[in-house]
């Protein structure tokens, strides 16, 4: 019933080839990499250091992003014409979703508790 071949049971005569010594593959890259004009990644050492570093300037560009201070996130299933018409309120009054939504709750539950 078991007519599967041990796909492992025929090793008796595997001999595995000799290691290479690494020296002697590093010296084959090497010769390829020079000959293909591949750079080395190797650092460089630098022949004299610099006399000073100069210290890193700090650019003051204005921030794209609005510090609100929000930081869970909601994922929400809705309709393409919803998320449409949430994306073009957040473009035109150039507020954050987090900040729409806020307003929208409070919206909804101003107009909840309002007496008839």
């Amino acid at each position: 019933m078991n007519d599967r071949v041990n796909p492992f049971g025929d090793l008796g005569d595997f001999t595995p080839a000799p290691a290479k010594p690494k020296t002697e593959l590093r010296d084959v890259v090497d010769q390829v990499a020079a000959a293909n004009n591949f750079p080395s990644r190797q650092p460089t050492k630098a022949t004299e250091a610099p006399a000073t570093t100069p210290e890193p300037v700090q650019q003051k560009l204005p921030s794209l992003r609005k510090v609100t201070g929000r930081s869970h996130q909601v994922n929400i299933k809705t309709t393409f014409e919803a998320k449409k018409r949430l994306m073009e309120l957040s473009a035109e009054k150039r507020m954050p979703l987090g900040e729409i939504l806020e307003l929208a709750l409070e919206a909804l539950e101003e107009s909840w508790t309002k007496p008839n």
